[in-house]
Formats: C-alpha cells, structure tokens, sequence
C-alpha cells in the first residue's frame, strides 16, 4: 500500500542539480538564493515596481497613525515600503526607522532613504534586534509616536521561487526569510529531513492549523527513508496534493485552495521564528511608544492575531492563550497593593470598536489584503 501510495510521487522525485549531500545544499542553496535575490533587485528594479508597493489597508493606517510634521515613526516590517511611502507621501516632514529583516528590504529601504535623506533610516535586523539597532541613533524609551507592523511574508519573498515560500513556484526548500544573513539557520529541508513523525505532525498542526497534519508528517517520514529527503516546494506540494488524494479546498473567498497551503505556513513560521518575534516585537512596542502613542498590527491569521489579542487584553503572563481574564488572576495573594495595580492595568486602549477588515473594492483590486485584520491600539501606560 505504501509503495503504490507513493508511486506517483516517486515518478517526480528526480535529482536536483543544486542538492548533492549536506554540505553542498547549505553552500549552493544560499548562493543560489543570494544571487537570485540579488538580480531580482537589481535588473528588475524591484523596489521601484509599484505593483509591489500595494499596501494593504493603507487608508486606515493613515487614518489612526494620522502622521505630522516632526513626529517619529518605525516600520516595523518595511518591505517595498508600501506603507512608508504613503506615510510620507501624507506628511513628508516625518522620520521613520525601515526595520526589515529581509537584506532586499533592507535595501528599498535604502533606495527610499535616497529619495527621503534624513527621513528614512533603513534597519537590518529581526524585531528582537530592534533595541541594538536605535541604539547608535540615540532613541530613548517612550520617544516614538507610532509603530507599524504588517505581518507575514512580503510580495517580494512570494514571487521569489529560490526563496521557498510559494507552493505555486518551484525553489529550494528555503523560506528563511534572511536566510543569507544568518546561512547558519535551518531551512525547511532542514526541518523535514531531521524532525520526527511526532514533532511534524505537532509543527504542521499548531503552526498550519492542519486537522490533516498526522497523515502528512507520516507521508513526510515515509518518503524521506524510502526515497530521499525533500528539496523542493515543488516536490512537498506534490506529495502533500497526492497523500491527501487531491482534497478540494477553498479559500475564504471560495476560490481553490491548495492542499500544502497550510503546511508551507506551518513551515515557514516554525523556521522564522514568527510568533515568538511578533510577540517580542510588541512588548518593545510598548517600551518606545509615547503614552498616547499609536500601535498599529496588520494580521493574516489567528495565530498572529491572538498574540495581538492578548497584549490588547493585558494577558501575557501565560505560555497560550487564556480564556480567563486577567482580572481574575489573583495577584492579590502574591503582591502588594502597587505591584497588584502595575500588573492588572492593561496598558492598551483600543482605538476603534471592532477589528477592521479590508473593503470589498481593497480585496477586489489587491486580494492578498482578503485575511488581513488591522488593530490600532493606544498606549496608556
């Protein structure tokens, strides 16, 4: 049964001429990666390709960071700039920090620097980094008037193939998302050829929200030991599409769905580290913002959006999230009075009523905006 199962995936299965053995798939892995991303900068002038620069809920972002003249921002998650560009575009008389952990976003933020000197300071680095980044621009704690993070992957890291991160364009097993600055980090491939059945199928199923995801680390498992390790996107959606038998699925728009989707998201944050980050990225957040500052969070799917949730809610004290609010943790048998007060304000307000969705005219003309959720939250503490 095993062998016919995969008998299809088998006749697909062939040699790769980037991966030989071990050391040669990290060396020519990232060189390849490095030199593609390198040439879909610089030939096809990427940073200047404005159907990349299609932020998503652009009007309410400068609706509630409402930017002016002399104020201070930080792009958390620059990009192509997007929203940077519109923030300016609005009132140019404004600074902002690009912080982009993607060395080709790092570099339309430099390409928008040239254009905005002195405005725009362009910054290498994951959220975590952040604190060692402002450093050398001498930016104390509570001195910022808004921050911005637009989560998940960039249009640029999707329609790289030699990135990884597009089931839909055959690349390397990659999706480190600065894979060539830190050539140390595992990939994908890394994850597949060494995890066991047990920690797959848990990474595929926290992370990908796959009810599916014990037969697919079996598969993974299965075609690893009795063909070799997986290398390409092309090579785990194919096997994923044949494993599940061509299971039809759709999307939230009712158009087809690919059956690895959910895998590859699984992936692509366990190998970045992408919840663990965006929930450090807040708490720091939270330490440079102005009281009356602005936090605004662009989410793509509930896990991103429950970390965002939490902090709203001022519940951050627990690993998962806790259906008991924090009012009725009691603190009061562990702490006196003033610590009790610091640790129960919630240092959050909400700046509208309800979550904000995209518009039915954003999702027709820009439908990678379809699942994005948009929070805009005060600093009152």
């Amino acid at each position: 049964m095993i062998r016919l199962k995969f008998a299809y995936f088998a006749n697909k299965f062939g040699k790769n001429k980037y991966f030989i053995d071990r050391t040669n798939t990290l060396v020519k892995s990232n060189s390849l990666c490095l030199i593609n991303v390198m040439q879909y900068s610089l030939k096809s002038n990427v940073c200047s390709n404005k159907d990349l620069h299609v932020p998503v809920m652009a009007q309410e972002v400068l609706t509630y960071i409402a930017p002016s003249p002399g104020k201070t921002y930080i792009d958390m998650t620059f990009g192509a700039g997007g929203h940077a560009t519109k923030l300016l575009e609005h009132s140019p008389d404004i600074k902002i920090f690009a912080l982009d952990r993607d060395p080709l976003g790092y570099e339309c933020a430099k390409q928008l620097s040239q254009r905005y000197p002195g405005q725009v300071i362009p910054l290498l680095g994951k959220f975590s980094e952040l604190p060692q980044l402002l450093e050398p621009y001498n930016i104390k704690e509570n001195s910022i008037d808004g921050i911005l993070f637009d989560f998940g992957c960039s249009s640029m890291q999707f329609d790289t193939a030699s990135r990884g991160f597009s089931l839909s364009k055959d690349g390397p097993l990659d999706m480190r998302m600065d894979g060539f600055r830190c050539p140390k980090q595992l990939t994908a491939a890394d994850v597949l050829e060494r995890a066991t059945a047990e920690d797959l199928t848990r990474i595929i199923k926290v992370y990908g929200q796959e009810k599916r995801a014990k037969k697919i680390a079996r598969a993974i498992i299965d075609a690893r030991y009795m063909f070799r390790k997986l290398e390409t996107t092309k090579e785990l959606a194919q096997l994923i599409e044949s494993t599940l038998d061509g299971e039809i699925r759709r999307d939230s728009l009712g158009r087809f769905s690919h059956s690895a989707t959910k895998t590859f998201q699984a992936l692509r944050i366990f190998v970045n580290n992408e919840l663990n980050e965006i929930n450090y990225g807040i708490l720091l957040a939270q330490i440079y913002l102005k009281l009356s500052g602005c936090l605004i969070t662009i989410s793509f799917h509930s896990l991103e959006d429950t970390i965002v949730k939490r902090h709203i809610s001022g519940n951050i004290t627990d690993n998962v999230a806790n259906a008991v609010a924090l009012k009725y943790a009691h603190y009061g048998k562990t702490f006196d009075k003033d610590e009790f007060e610091r640790l129960t304000k919630i240092p959050w307000k909400m700046m509208h009523k309800h979550v904000l969705i995209p518009t039915a005219e954003e999702i027709e003309t820009n439908p990678r905006s379809r699942s994005a959720k948009l929070r805009a939250i005060m600093k009152v503490k």
